[in-house]
């Protein structure tokens, strides 16, 4: 990739978090602002990034139409969605959905109903490894080569007391999903939340995502949240059907 297309990329991405001045983004890339303004410009005029302020520019309207369209189209999710939705309502609790995106897992699907918890993550956005309930229950069943790539991206960095913090304590906590075929998150990324997640697989027997249930640990801890098993297991039971599976037995 080269470098120009490299930096326009890290800017649409840091844009679509947040709007940001070309002094801003400038010091976050370590790039001269002139060079960053020069690409903002060009940016703004294909309609990828505006100015929200003078000076100030974030995603732009064709930016988002086009996210808008890739997602309508992602048949992955698309076959996901009405099985998520349906879980969500039943239970009345945040639902996500995540998936492996070559050296990264990323969010694609999330539904927050009424009275449910409300998570800063984004559809599209990565999921932290070390703390994230979706991601152990995709990189237990990984791949060794693909796992390898995920977690060199990992930087074990510590959110709150509970964060696993090093590769020897995140492989047990691998080994321990593998074993009970779920994984959680009590607390490890915000203290305020926890969640369970299940692996989805697809006609090859290969895990592809994940969903991942998330509460309030003050209203629900992981034990209560576990009687909730049964139906996170339909919900991702049905989506590997709809994408092929069948048990290995079988």
């Amino acid at each position: 990739m080269s470098s120009t297309v490299s930096r326009a990329i890290q800017i649409l991405e840091l844009c679509s978090a947040l709007p940001r001045t070309a002094a801003d983004i400038a010091a976050d890339l370590g790039v001269h602002r002139t060079t960053i303004l020069r690409t903002l410009l060009t940016l703004q005029d294909a309609g990828m990034v505006r100015q929200t302020s003078p000076g100030v520019f974030g995603a732009g309207f064709r930016l988002a139409a086009l996210a808008r369209s890739a997602m309508e189209n992602f048949d992955l999710r698309a076959i996901a969605h009405p099985s998520l939705a349906a879980l969500s309502a039943k239970l009345g609790l945040t639902v996500q959905f995540a998936v492996p995106n070559r050296d990264r897992i990323t969010y694609v699907d999330k539904i927050e109903p009424a009275n449910s918890i409300v998570l800063n993550t984004i559809i599209g956005g990565d999921v932290v490894i070390n703390t994230a309930g979706v991601a152990k229950a995709i990189l237990a069943f990984s791949p060794e080569r693909e796992k390898a790539m995920i977690l060199e991206r990992a930087t074990f960095e510590r959110y709150t007391e509970r964060t696993i913090t090093n590769m020897t304590a995140f492989d047990q906590a691998l080994e321990e999903v593998r074993q009970q075929g779920w994984a959680y998150d009590d607390g490890e990324y915000d203290a305020l939340s926890n969640c369970i997640a299940a692996p989805v697989r697809d006609h090859s027997q290969r895990v592809v995502g994940a969903v991942s249930i998330t509460s309030f640990r003050s209203q629900t801890d992981i034990a209560a949240l576990k009687q909730h098993l049964p139906a996170l297991i339909a919900t991702t039971t049905t989506i590997s059907n709809d994408l092929g599976w069948k048990p290995a037995s079988a």
